[in-house]
């Protein structure tokens, strides 16, 4: 909650994000039974190395460009090796189309990755930003129009009503700023020094 009464909640993030490790299991797997089924049907017609594009995008959504790139390049490695060890002759049509997409697709889903985290990372810094203006906006108003209430009140030669105000606006000022310690999760630290 913050001084509003308004509670942000953050969108939950998709369970390869959450778990990285299990994304790369995954992934591993997928390469794995890709490659067990190219192994087990080596008809070089067969399209079934464009299942290669499963793992490859998995790691390049989860990690991002640098990963997504290293996972293609692992994809073109192993077609490298399965026409080694098949003795599979493939024409450059055949290498192109067989590598080309999973270099691209890991590096451009990767790129596409790395640049949404960054737009997230600045949305919420912007919204943090825009949140403690706000928050700002509200401490000066009510300060500065507690001190000056007290000021007119002491120059009109009301000195109990100037000193009331006063207080009252010091005591304000000592909740707002607690409950924005409070929100900033730095009450127990604060309070223990």
């Amino acid at each position: 909650m913050n001084v509003f009464g308004s509670s942000t909640a953050l969108p939950r993030e998709p369970w390869f994000r959450r778990h990285p490790a299990a994304a790369l299991v995954v992934a591993g797997v997928l390469f794995a039974a890709v490659w067990l089924v190219r192994l087990v049907d080596g008809d070089a017609v067969d399209a079934s190395m464009l299942l290669f594009t499963l793992p490859v995008a998995l790691i390049a959504v989860a990690f991002g460009r640098r990963a997504g790139l290293a996972a293609g390049t692992l994809a073109v490695l192993m077609v490298v090796t399965w026409v080694v060890a098949t003795g599979t002759d493939l024409g450059p049509v055949g290498w192109i189309a067989r590598c080309l997409p999973e270099l691209l697709l890991g590096f451009l889903l990767g790129d596409a990755s790395d640049r949404l985290r960054r737009a997230e990372a600045e949305r919420r810094r912007l919204e943090s930003g825009a949140l403690l203006y706000r928050e700002a906006i509200e401490i000066n108003d009510s300060l500065v129009q507690g001190m000056a209430a007290a000021r007119w009140a002491l120059e009109a030669g009301r000195a109990d009503d100037g000193l009331k105000t006063l207080e009252n606006t010091i005591g304000e000022a000592q909740d707002l700023v607690s409950d924005l310690i409070r929100q900033a999760g730095m009450g127990a630290s604060i309070h223990s020094e």
